[in-house]
């Protein structure tokens, strides 16, 4: 088990190459560890570098398709570079830093990388879920060929069970500690549906519902959950964004609904590497894009993520949901007030279907003999000897 020697690490003085207001931290008594399901996105190795220079331990999981990518890991390479190095705003970094290679897409990937954590720091505090990728088209636009209908699946394996997998590994260790905090990088995709990522939205809906239902299991055993929901810009332009080919009624000049994919081509052509052509020119590819965004636009993107992170990872006492972010908050805040006056609108058509006690148990009423009986003839010919019996 790795020494835990330098346990009295506090905030480091120097700053990242961008300076940012300094993170703020739930009160502890001992440092943490952070287990992140991968530590390969802007997001996650600016979250890593305040972690470690507040004391806390990483175990940071590569996925072996992103790592191998030299574009996609080259900040999380620079990183290790310097926590090799012997910069003394960086002593004792190294030591504190387990980097795995691990697929979440595979169970026992999965269990292997939450047992290999606990050999090395001896426990997990933190499971932060942010493994993400973006997929792009309609549901008719996914539907069209066998690979366009793969995408479906994999958006799901990526989202959804990857993280579900890591979720259900880790659950045995933190019961067994009797401590713990569970937290879900989604976005406000999880409220609101966006035209244009249909199984984007889907996968995220779907592992919200299952943390949402997992709170309610663990907490006996003093475990948290927590779904942290940044805009989806901060999740999908720091992830692996997928094109699928456009069909043609969906196009901006035919289709008035908001177009999501001239959003991000305009956002991916701004860099002459991830450019992609126009619907026509890509006929029927596949397209995949890693964003590469200015370093400086990056921090403004995803800082106001880490540091919400930073301040609810291992609270006493977290959010069950946290929204980050003006925009983001202003958005649910619309969709909720939308399903309220909808709720109001159609409440008796809720009610109308409604099965009151009183209706199932109302007693006959009764009926005084000597009163003189309100169609007795007719229910005497209707009802023969019965009819009789009850008028004599």
């Amino acid at each position: 088990m790795a020494d835990r020697k330098n346990s009295d690490a506090g905030p480091s003085s120097s700053r990242h190459a961008h300076a940012n207001p300094a993170a703020s931290f739930p009160t502890h008594n001992s440092p943490r560890t952070w287990f992140l399901t991968q530590a390969l996105s802007p997001l996650t190795v600016r979250l890593i570098r305040l972690l470690l220079a507040h004391g806390d331990y990483v175990v940071a999981c590569l996925p072996p398709h992103e790592i191998e990518h030299d574009d996609r890991s080259a900040e999380f390479r620079e990183l290790i570079n310097e926590c090799k190095s012997n910069r003394k705003d960086r002593e004792g970094w190294k030591d504190r830093i387990r980097g795995i290679r691990c697929d979440g897409r595979v169970m026992g990937q999965a269990g292997a990388a939450v047992a290999e954590a606990v050999q090395v720091f001896g426990r997990i505090d933190i499971l932060l879920c942010c493994k993400y990728e973006a997929v792009i088209g309609t549901v008719e636009e996914l539907s069209t060929t066998p690979a366009t209908s793969n995408l479906v699946r994999d958006q799901f394996e990526t989202i959804f069970f990857s993280q579900v997998n890591f979720i259900k590994a880790a659950l045995p260790q933190l019961r067994a500690q009797h401590t713990g905090h569970v937290m879900a990088l989604t976005s406000i995709g999880g409220h609101i549906g966006t035209p244009g990522m249909p199984m984007y939205t889907a996968a995220t809906w779907a592992l919200e519902g299952f943390c949402d239902s997992l709170a309610y299991e663990i907490a006996p055993f003093n475990i948290k959950v927590t779904i942290v929901q940044p805009s989806k810009e901060v999740q999908s332009l720091t992830h692996k964004i997928v094109i699928a080919p456009q069909l043609p009624y969906y196009d901006g000049e035919i289709n008035p609904a908001p177009n999501i994919r001239d959003i991000y081509a305009h956002v991916l052509n701004a860099h002459a590497d991830t450019s992609v052509p126009d619907p026509e020119a890509q006929a029927d590819r596949i397209i995949a894009r890693y964003p590469r965004l200015p370093a400086q636009a990056v921090d403004k993107l995803v800082m106001e993520t880490v540091h919400a992170l930073t301040a609810i990872g291992g609270h006493e006492n977290p959010p069950a949901r946290h929204i980050v972010g003006f925009e983001g908050s202003v958005a649910v805040k619309e969709k909720l007030k939308t399903v309220t006056e909808e709720l109001e609108d159609f409440v008796e058509a809720s009610l109308a279907v409604d099965i009151f006690p009183s209706d199932v148990v109302k007693p006959e009423p009764l009926e005084d003999e000597d009163a003189p009986k309100a169609g007795s003839v007719a229910a005497a010919g209707a009802g023969g000897d019965r009819a009789g019996s009850a008028s004599g």
